[in-house]
């Protein structure tokens, strides 16, 4: 008697199991996943695409996370990311790791942005050239008298080195995109590990000086006009400026993948560029490509 009642119950859990709905059964298998990882610039907008693309294809999971450009090449490196963000161009050294462990890295343009240099609204300068600009970051200069301010010291502020826009900002701007310029950053330069960061001290500190990508710029702090030369034409930094050449401290934003891209992480991509994705491009203040 107790064997049958056993069973019994085996039957009645294996006709449970099978009477599931197949939707139930397969939802695991039929998930598809695209891991994104990388820069800090990006990431706001990266996520806003996530959001927007599994509305329309709500079988795909994208998972977004920052950590800096860095972090994100490091991963397609490692071959532990579908999707680099980066706000610099990838290295040649960094290529050649890729290919060691035979990773192809595809570059995408996905947008484009301009770097802000920004002060507190309180701060009487209202331009910088980007002379200056070095000057001020490779502690030449250090009171703001000496550019037309107040004779207040200067308080450095930039993202950490792991940053694509600490890299473009370094190599653009302290350097003058200059390539045997050697000139490094103030050793009394405060490193923030976010553009919020950067933001909020600004806000607060008088005396600051720091510079953000154009989607994270808020009307809390000011946004300074700058000029290549003297006596060039001194421009802030707007989808407008950045599209006609104008502002000198533009840059393209790139996302990588091993190879050219294929199956459900190109259509990602393709959709990216097409004139829904660019739109929310626009939207969150970086400058579309179309």
């Amino acid at each position: 008697m107790r064997n049958l009642w056993l069973l019994l119950l085996i039957g009645g859990l294996v006709l449970s199991a099978c009477s599931r709905p197949a939707s139930a059964q397969s939802s695991a298998d039929t998930q598809k996943a695209i891991e994104n990882i990388g820069s800090d610039t990006i990431v706001n907008l990266a996520l806003a695409w996530a959001e927007a693309y599994q509305k329309i294809r709500p079988e795909v999971r994208i998972s977004v996370s920052g950590g800096g450009s860095g972090t994100g090449i490091a991963a397609l490196i490692n071959g532990t990311t579908d999707i680099a963000n980066a706000s610099r161009k990838i290295k040649d050294e960094e290529v050649k790791d890729a290919e060691k462990n035979g990773i192809q890295p595809h570059e995408i343009q996905i947008a484009r942005d301009a770097i802000g240099v920004i002060v507190n609204p309180n701060n009487p300068v209202q331009e910088l050239t980007l002379q200056q600009i070095s000057d001020i970051y490779s502690g030449k200069i250090t009171n703001w008298r000496e550019v037309g301010g107040e004779d207040r010291p200067i308080v450095l502020l930039s993202r950490e080195t792991n940053s694509g826009t600490h890299v473009y900002f370094l190599e653009e701007v302290v350097r003058l995109g200059e390539k045997n310029n050697k000139t490094l950053f103030s050793q009394d330069t405060l490193l923030l590990p976010s553009s919020e960061g950067i933001i909020a001290e600004v806000r607060q500190n008088p005396n600051a000086i720091g510079y953000d990508g154009l989607g994270y710029i808020t009307p809390e702090v000011k946004t300074l006009a700058i000029a290549n030369k003297p006596d060039s034409e001194y421009v802030k930094p707007g989808a407008a400026t950045v599209n006609n050449g104008q502002y000198p401290i533009a840059r393209s934003l790139f996302m990588y993948t091993n190879g050219e891209p294929t199956g459900d992480i190109e259509d990602y991509l393709d959709w990216v560029l097409g004139p829904d994705g660019q739109k929310i491009v626009g939207d969150l203040g970086f400058v579309p490509l179309q």
